[in-house]
């Protein structure tokens, strides 16, 4: 039996698994390494220590650029739930202790959604969980997934249209869309209109890269209607301030109506889809304590619903119908 200082010492395997799962989030090395507050080349060795250790080969390297081969995106699967489980311990911890004292909780969320959907339980929870440190993170959905993906939130907020095959989506809300005019344009007061009188009238959109945009415009195709947008502007807020002007009117979401507006609004449910928001994670992400608290505030039936949505070991919910306004990568609802 070899003395104790002449063993090898066993590979640092959570610095390892660190290393490999934050480079497979991030795609870069150098990325990973300025999260991890260490070197690009320590980075490369702890990779290349656990390919070793595993006989496998996890990424291809194809110059600066890294992608996870099968094997890569099989162990990721297995490695980032079991990292993600360790990160969480200590507040695991105070949970089981009967309190959450402390911890982080950081959540991506679209301007609309920011707005209107979550004040209430941002209050509710700071409340009830004062010492946890809340962020909120607003972006666009593209880089709200992006977040998602490279683990710098916890979850997100908002409305998809599809579901990329790594992520879930459990919607919890659901808002009519709507025309919104001046209270003296000539359709305001009326209970419904058709969507032909609505294509005489001046629109006015979000900006054309939007989602929002590009649902308006299938509608419109869809019934042989030519339309007119008058004004091109980003926000609700904005949006239902010109239209209170009377420079045109506009299709909404029901989200952004609190009844305060100096506007008149009729439903388009006949022509537009309902627009759901929920809960956005990665596919088996484990959701700290602090995390499971505000889902179950914004959701009391969140883990039911995602259970019955199956799929993974985390919550999901995938292939929505295309009749949902989205947030991936297009819309200021979410991410």
């Amino acid at each position: 039996m070899k003395p104790a200082a002449n063993r090898p010492c066993p590979p640092n395997r959570l610095r390892q698994l660190r290393a490999f799962c934050l480079a497979a989030q991030t795609g870069n090395i150098s990325r990973a390494a300025e999260r991890l507050c260490i070197s690009q080349p320590t980075v490369s060795q702890l990779i290349k220590g656990l390919e070793d250790d595993l006989k496998v080969l996890l990424f291809e390297r194809r110059g600066p650029r890294i992608q996870l081969t099968e094997a890569g995106r099989i162990f990721l699967d297995e490695a980032l739930p079991l990292l993600e489980g360790m990160d969480n311990l200590p507040a695991v911890l105070a949970e089981r202790l009967g309190e959450i004292s402390a911890g982080t909780l950081d959540i991506a969320a679209g301007e609309s959604t920011i707005l209107y959907l979550l004040p209430d339980f941002v209050k509710r929870f700071s409340d009830a969980f004062p010492q946890v440190d809340l962020h909120l993170h607003n972006v666009t959905g593209r880089d709200g997934l992006a977040m998602l993906r490279d683990g710098e939130v916890d979850l997100a907020v908002g409305s998809m249209i599809d579901v990329p095959s790594d992520i879930s989506y459990v919607p919890s809300f659901s808002y009519d869309p709507m025309l919104i005019t001046a209270l003296d344009h000539p359709l305001a007061g009326r209970e419904q209109v058709s969507l032909a009188e609505v294509s005489e009238c001046g629109l006015i959109l979000p900006p054309r890269h939007l989602s929002t945009w590009h649902i308006v415009d299938l509608v419109f195709r869809q019934h042989g209607l030519d339309y007119q947008v008058v004004l091109e502007a980003g926000g609700w807020e904005i949006i239902k301030r010109f239209v209170e002007l009377g420079m045109g009117v506009s299709i909404v979401t029901s989200i952004c109506l609190t009844g305060e507006e100096k506007l008149a609004a009729i439903p388009l449910t006949d022509y537009f889809p309902r627009r759901s928001y929920g809960v956005v994670l990665r596919r088996n992400k484990q959701l700290s304590p602090q995390a499971q608290r505000f889902v179950a505030m914004l959701d009391p039936d969140f883990f039911d619903h995602a259970s019955s949505a199956g799929g993974g070991r985390g919550p999901a919910r995938q292939g929505l119908r295309r009749t949902q306004d989205g947030l991936v990568g297009h819309d200021e609802a979410l991410p």
